[in-house]
C-alpha cells in the first residue's frame, strides 16, 4: 500500500508525490493489541534516502532527514520495530533522553515506560497510583512526572526507584526541567507554579500564584512562558516575583500546547480551534515576525473551524522545521523562516497526542492515541 505526502508548488497548491517517490507502509505486529477505541497506536517512519512506514499499537517513531528533505528516493528499505508490551490506555507525553535514543512514555494507566528504540526494548516500566499527565528528563538516569493526583515523582531510572518530590493542591498538568536553573518546574490546577530543587532536603523553592489554572508551560533559557487559557505569561527565572511580560497571545481561544522556539528567544502556541501561532516578544523586530495560521480549516455553519492542536515539536538546531499533531489524526511539517508548509503524513485513525524529536532531529516520535480532552469536547 502506497501512502503518499503532498508537496507544495510555488504558487500554493499541494500535490501527491508521484508513486515512485511514495512511502510504503508495513504493518507490525504485536504479542498483545486491545481492539478498545482508546488504544494507541504507532507508526515507524524511516528516511534515509527512502522511507518506510510501520503501523502498530503503542507510539510513532519517524527516521528523518535533517530538514524534513521532500525528495524520497525508490529504495525503501528498514527494519522492523516490534514491541511485546503495547500501552492500551491514552498517552499523555512522550520525550526521548537527551543524549540517547531512549524514549519515555507517560500514559493514563499509571505507567512510566522507557523503551529503548534501537533494540526495540522496554527497559523500565515503573507503576504510580494516578494517571500521569506530563513527563520531563533532568539526564540520562533521572526524569519527572506530573499526575492526576496532584504529585511531581522522581525516578531514578538505573536504579527503578520512585519517590515523591512535592505535591500540587489540584492536578498537576506540567513538569519540565530548567538546565540553566537546576531545577524542577511544575504547575496545576491549583493556579500555582512551583519550583523544586530536588538537591536540597526541603525540596520546594519557590511557590507562586499564576491567577488561574495553568495548563502548559516551556522554557527558552532564562524565561519560562506561562499559558493561562489564551493569555502569555513570561516570568524571568533569576527573578520570580511576578511576570515581567503579560498579554493576549494572537490566537484568541484557550491555548492547548506551548513549545519553544530553538533558533530565537520566541515559542509557538496551538490553539483548540486548530491555529498556530508563533511569536517573538523581546526582539528588535517582534512585531514583523509573529504570525499565525490554521492547520485544516474547515467551513463549519459559515465559520472557519479546525482540529484542536495537541502538540507542537522543533527539530534541535535553527533549521527552523516543525511538525503539529492534531485531534484528526494529522501530522503536519513546516518551516517557521519560510512560512511554508513542507509536507503531511498519512492522517492516523486516533487523534495525535504527543510528538518528540530525538536530540540529532533524526528520529520523531508521534503518539496516536484517544485524548480525554478530545472526549470532552463531544
Amino acid at each position: 500500500m502506497l501512502l503518499p505526502l503532498h508537496t507544495r508548488h510555488q504558487h500554493g497548491s499541494y500535490d501527491k508525490f508521484p508513486a515512485s517517490q511514495s512511502f510504503k507502509a508495513v504493518n507490525i505486529n504485536f504479542a498483545a493489541v486491545s481492539s478498545s477505541s482508546e488504544s494507541s497506536s504507532t507508526t515507524i517512519i524511516q528516511v534515509r534516502g527512502g522511507a518506510e512506514i510501520m503501523e502498530s499499537d503503542t507510539f510513532v517513531l519517524a527516521k528523518l532527514q535533517n530538514t524534513f528533505s521532500s525528495r524520497v528516493s525508490r529504495d525503501m528499505s528498514g527494519a522492523r520495530l516490534e514491541f511485546q508490551n503495547p500501552i492500551e490506555d491514552s498517552i499523555s507525553k512522550l520525550k526521548f533522553s537527551p543524549e540517547s535514543n531512549n524514549l519515555l512514555i507517560a500514559s493514563w494507566d499509571s505507567y512510566l515506560r522507557l523503551y529503548n528504540v534501537e533494540s526495540s526494548s522496554l527497559i523500565l516500566q515503573l507503576y504510580s497510583r494516578a494517571a500521569l499527565l506530563d513527563c520531563c528528563f533532568e539526564n540520562e538516569s533521572t526524569s519527572y512526572t506530573s499526575g492526576s493526583d496532584g504529585f511531581i515523582q522522581r525516578y531514578d531510572l538505573n536504579a527503578g526507584t520512585v519517590d515523591r518530590i512535592g505535591r500540587h493542591d489540584g492536578i498537576a498538568t506540567s513538569v519540565l526541567y530548567s538546565l540553566d536553573k537546576g531545577e524542577v518546574i511544575s504547575t496545576g490546577l491549583d493556579k500555582k507554579i512551583k519550583f523544586w530543587d530536588t538537591r536540597r532536603g526541603q525540596s520546594l523553592v519557590l511557590s507562586t500564584d499564576a491567577g488561574a489554572p495553568v495548563r502548559c508551560i516551556t522554557v527558552n533559557g532564562n524565561n519560562l512562558v506561562v499559558c493561562v487559557a489564551a493569555s502569555m505569561h513570561i516570568y524571568d527565572l533569576r527573578s520570580l516575583d511576578r511576570p515581567f511580560q503579560s498579554y493576549e497571545s494572537q490566537v484568541e481561544v484557550p491555548i492547548r500546547c506551548l513549545t519553544s522556539v530553538p533558533f530565537s528567544t520566541g515559542y509557538a502556541v496551538g490553539s483548540v480551534d486548530g491555529q498556530v501561532a508563533l511569536d517573538f516578544p523581546n526582539t528588535a523586530c517582534s512585531s514583523e515576525m509573529k504570525y499565525t495560521f490554521r492547520c485544516h480549516p474547515k467551513s463549519m455553519k459559515g465559520r472557519l473551524h479546525g482540529a484542536c492542536i495537541n502538540a507542537i515539536e522543533f527539530t534541535p538546531g535553527g533549521s527552523g522545521t516543525f511538525v503539529t499533531g492534531d485531534n484528526e489524526g494529522y501530522v503536519i511539517s513546516w518551516n517557521a523562516k519560510s512560512r511554508r508548509r513542507l509536507f503531511e503524513l498519512p492522517k492516523y485513525s486516533n487523534s495525535v497526542a504527543s510528538l518528540a524529536f530525538n536530540h540529532t532531529g533524526e528520529l520523531l516520535a508521534v503518539a496516536s492515541s484517544h485524548t480525554y480532552q478530545e472526549a470532552n469536547e463531544k
